[in-house]
């Protein structure tokens, strides 16, 4: 008798539950599948401070994530050693996607930003003039899936890490016609 009470509350009545499915992690309101994205990494540096009690050394990594198809982010961190950088510059990169509106390969308008020191314009291309860019600007275009553009750096700074924010921030300021 005892055994017939355990068996009676350890079934289920309704419909069987099984094991929830690996959900693929949150970033800000959206959820994204890593193997989505490429990464590739623009900037590596080592930055040391310096203290009274000497010299600190620590790496600097600038990531720019995308999925080619009209999201891209950059991620700027620090971290003791290389791979903690990258790490941590990527999760970065994918807490801060943008959505790049896209017009047949292409962007919809001639768009300038400017970031710091750093001057940058995008103007759109028609088909089969290909990605006419240099450096960061190219890398983060492709990384969005940007196929026929025509950019311009015009500041006069080498600064791989403003670039590459003038970049974004001209991306941002894309509209399409609704």
């Amino acid at each position: 008798m005892l055994e017939e009470k355990e068996t009676k509350i350890n079934k289920k009545e309704g419909p069987s539950f099984t094991a929830p499915s690996p959900r693929p992690r949150s970033v800000g309101n959206k959820f994204w599948e890593d193997k989505e994205f490429e990464t590739k990494l623009l900037d590596l540096d080592r930055v040391t401070r310096v203290t009274g009690g000497g010299k600190h050394l620590r790496f600097r990594a600038l990531i720019v994530v995308g999925n080619k198809i009209g999201k891209v982010g950059i991620g700027v961190a620090k971290g003791s050693d290389v791979p903690q950088a990258i790490e941590k510059a990527t999760k970065l990169a994918k807490k801060h996607l943008i959505e790049v509106p896209i017009v047949g390969d292409t962007i919809p308008h001639e768009v300038s930003a400017k970031f710091g020191a750093a001057k940058v314009l995008l103007k759109p291309q028609k088909k089969g003039r290909g990605l006419v860019a240099g450096g960061t600007v190219r890398v983060i275009c492709n990384l969005a899936g940007i196929k026929n553009i025509s950019s311009k750096v015009l500041g006069t700074t080498k600064n791989k890490i403003n670039n590459a924010k003038a970049t974004i921030v001209a991306l941002k300021k894309l509209k399409t016609r609704e």
